[in-house]
C-alpha cells in the first residue's frame, strides 16, 4: 500500500495535467486572464504549446476562436433554452423537441407533479446538467434537486473560457423525453460545419448503457468511416446510413451558414429530425486526437476570421 500511494504521488507530481486540473477544480486559476489560462490549459492537456500567432492544427484554432471571434449572437446560439428561439427562425419550430416544463431559474420551483412520467430536464447553460427520467415514481427528487443546483451555481466559461457563455443566464427546462429506432436512447448526429459547409459527421451511439462506454465514430460526406479516434472508441456493429442524412446536413449547411465553424447536432427520431444544441468549442478543443496528424488536417479546412 506503501508503495502503491507514493507511486501516485509521483504521477501525479510527473502530470502537467493532473497539476493543471487540481489548481483548475479548486478555481485557483480564475484570477488568470482567458489568454493566459487557455495557454496554460493547452500545455498541460495537449501537451505542446498553444500558438496563437500562427494555429496550424483544429484544437489551436478553436482556442484562438475563443480569443478573438466574440459575436453577441453566440450567447444565444449557447443557450438551450434561448436557442429554441433561434432555431425556431432559421429552420422552424418543427424542429424543436416539445417543452413540458420550465424555465425555473432556482430548483425550488419545479413542480415535478406537474411534469409528465417520463422527461428530460436540462440546465441551459453549461454540459452535464442534465437529468433523464424514465419513471417519475422511482425518481429520487431530493439528487436530481441536489445535482441540478450545483449545475446551476456553476460558472462554465470559468471552467473552460469558452467565452458566448459568459453572459447565459442560468435556468432549467424539461424537453419531452423522446428515443429513437433503438427504444433507449438518442444517437446523435454531430455536424461538423466549416464556414457554411458540413465537412464530417460525428455518431454518437450507447450513450445510455451503462455498463459499455459511449461510442464515437466519424464520417466523410459519402459516409465512409474516417480514421481517427478523439473521444473514445468506434461502434462495434456498422451503423446504418440514416434515410434523413441528406435533410440533417441540409439543416446543418443553413444553421452553420457564415461561421467560421460550428458543431451542428442533430437527432433522427424515427425518421423525423430534430434539433440538438450548437457547438462552437468541440470538447473545448482540448481533446487528443489519435492519430495526431488529424487535428492538424481538420484544422486546415477551419478558415480563422478577422480578429474581432
Amino acid at each position: 500500500m506503501q508503495y502503491r500511494g507514493m507511486k501516485d504521488v509521483l504521477d501525479f507530481l510527473t502530470s502537467r495535467e493532473r497539476i493543471f486540473k487540481f489548481f483548475d477544480n479548486r478555481h485557483l486559476l480564475d484570477w488568470m486572464d482567458d489568454k493566459r489560462y487557455l495557454k496554460l490549459a493547452f500545455r498541460a492537456i495537449m501537451g505542446y504549446p498553444l500558438n496563437l500567432e500562427n494555429p496550424r492544427t483544429f484544437s489551436e484554432k478553436l482556442q484562438w476562436l475563443k480569443l478573438y471571434d466574440r459575436k453577441p449572437e453566440y450567447t444565444r446560439m449557447v443557450d438551450k433554452y434561448a436557442v429554441r428561439q433561434y432555431i425556431a427562425d432559421k429552420i422552424g419550430e418543427e424542429y424543436l423537441i416539445p417543452l413540458v416544463g420550465g424555465p425555473w431559474n432556482s430548483v425550488k420551483e419545479i413542480d415535478f407533479d406537474a411534469l409528465p412520467e417520463q422527461f428530460v430536464l436540462k440546465c441551459n447553460h453549461d454540459s452535464g446538467g442534465l437529468v433523464i427520467c424514465r419513471d417519475k415514481s422511482s425518481l429520487d427528487r431530493e439528487d436530481v434537486k441536489q445535482k441540478l443546483d450545483q449545475h446551476l451555481k456553476a460558472n462554465y466559461y470559468m471552467s473552460s473560457r469558452e467565452w458566448p457563455y459568459k453572459d447565459v443566464s442560468p435556468c432549467i427546462f424539461a424537453e419531452k423525453y423522446m428515443v429513437d429506432e433503438s427504444g433507449v436512447e438518442l444517437k446523435d448526429y454531430k455536424w461538423y460545419c466549416f464556414n457554411g459547409k458540413p465537412q464530417f459527421l460525428l455518431i454518437t451511439t450507447d450513450r445510455a448503457a451503462e455498463d459499455v462506454p459511449t461510442k464515437y465514430t466519424y464520417f466523410d460526406m459519402d459516409y465512409n468511416i474516417l480514421p481517427f479516434y478523439n473521444s473514445g472508441p468506434h461502434a462495434e456493429e456498422p451503423i446504418p446510413k440514416p434515410e434523413t442524412f441528406d435533410q440533417m446536413k441540409h439543416l446543418a449547411e443553413i444553421l452553420s451558414a457564415e461561421m467560421a465553424h460550428l458543431r451542428v447536432d442533430l437527432y433522427d427520431i424515427n425518421g423525423k429530425v430534430y434539433f440538438g444544441e450548437l457547438t462552437f468549442y468541440d470538447s473545448s478543443g482540448m481533446a487528443k486526437f489519435d492519430p495526431p496528424e488529424w487535428d492538424e488536417k481538420i484544422g486546415s479546412w477551419l478558415k480563422l476570421p478577422e480578429k474581432e
